[in-house]
């Protein structure tokens, strides 16, 4: 990436960070790019160069998050390595995403105006139901390779992934609880684990 590339993708991060807390702070109606421009420390016309809307600049920042969401449920299955072992990385890897700050913050701004706009999220929560995908595949390998015993392996991801969320993310989402603690993550996870080899897994 050269130097010109690498000013304007920093730009356009700065843009999108400036945008989710204005976005949270005001609301989407009460957000000018005026505003997010002053924010993010760069002219209005460098924010309209980038996106030429506010709405488009709001449907970028889900889809950012539905990006985010997608990468971490990439999981390639190993045949050479325990079921358990690979649900536990799994496991890892979407706590760390569901419990962090930023991550927390966008979702809470997404929820908050989809709820009062659906329209603005519509075409991105679409695709947003796909994302537990990379885990129906790893499901599918590992019950291929006689590991798992699974019939529906979208409902057996959905499962898996809400007995991590039940705790990590909804709870936070509505301010209920705080995040969970290292210690508490590793009981969610463990939890999830067995409570999910009980149901699919295979004795051999």
């Amino acid at each position: 990436m050269n130097a010109e590339k690498k000013l304007t993708e920093l730009k356009r991060e700065d843009i999108i960070e400036a945008a989710v807390n204005e976005f949270k702070t005001n609301g989407f109606r009460a957000t000018s790019m005026d505003r997010i421009a002053a924010t993010a420390r760069v002219s209005k016309r460098t924010v309209y160069n980038h996106y030429a809307s506010k709405e488009i600049l709001f449907q970028a920042i889900t889809q950012e998050l539905c990006d985010r969401v997608m990468q971490v449920s990439e999981h390639p299955y190993d045949p050479e390595i325990p079921v358990k072992i690979q649900l536990h990385d799994i496991a890892e890897q979407e706590i760390a995403l569901l419990t962090s700050a930023e991550f927390l913050d966008m979702v809470k701004m997404i929820t908050s105006e989809s709820l009062a706009s659906p329209e603005l999220t519509k075409t991105n929560f679409e695709s947003f139901q796909d994302y537990n995908i990379g885990m129906v595949e790893w499901i599918k390998s590992a019950s291929g390779d006689g590991k798992l015993s699974v019939t529906d392996p979208v409902r057996a991801s959905k499962q898996f992934l809400a007995l991590i969320e039940t705790f990590a993310l909804w709870p936070q989402l509505y301010g209920v609880k705080p995040v969970p603690e290292k210690k508490q993550q590793k009981t969610i996870i463990d939890s999830a684990v067995e409570m999910f080899l009980c149901t699919y897994g295979v004795s051999k």
